[in-house]
């Protein structure tokens, strides 16, 4: 498998028998199907984001992306919870590409979190 941001070579990691895969340039991670939902709730799942969160932002600015299994193009959303994490997911399921970094931030709950959030919602609808 190709990386959908930097067209490098992917390579599978395995977290308690769930399998992703990451970039090797890039470190993106490619997440089959649900898989970044199944590993938000297994401890110590962050480990397998070893990615620069600088180098992340960096790919994140790519917006327009296929997906590497079915070719077309992905969806770039926010996380509904943390609205400042922006992932690509195939809108015909294959799975969902976190960026170098978002993983861990995705799957961290931190009262700073909270507050930052809460301060972009109500940012956005003062606009």
């Amino acid at each position: 498998m190709r990386c959908p941001k930097c067209d490098s070579v992917m390579e599978p990691i395995t977290f308690h028998s769930i399998v992703v895969d990451r970039c090797t340039n890039c470190e993106g991670i490619w997440f089959p199907d649900a898989e970044h939902k199944e590993l938000k709730k297994m401890r110590g799942s962050q480990v397998i984001d070893t990615g620069s969160p600088e180098v992340g932002k960096k790919y994140d600015r790519i917006e327009q992306i296929n997906c590497p299994v079915c070719g077309k193009t992905m969806e770039h959303v926010p996380d509904t919870y943390k609205p400042h994490i922006h992932f690509e997911h195939c809108l015909k399921g294959h799975g969902t590409f976190f960026d170098a970094g978002e993983f861990k931030d995705y799957k961290g709950e931190k009262l700073s979190d909270f507050f930052r959030d809460l301060s972009m919602y109500f940012h956005r609808g003062s606009k």
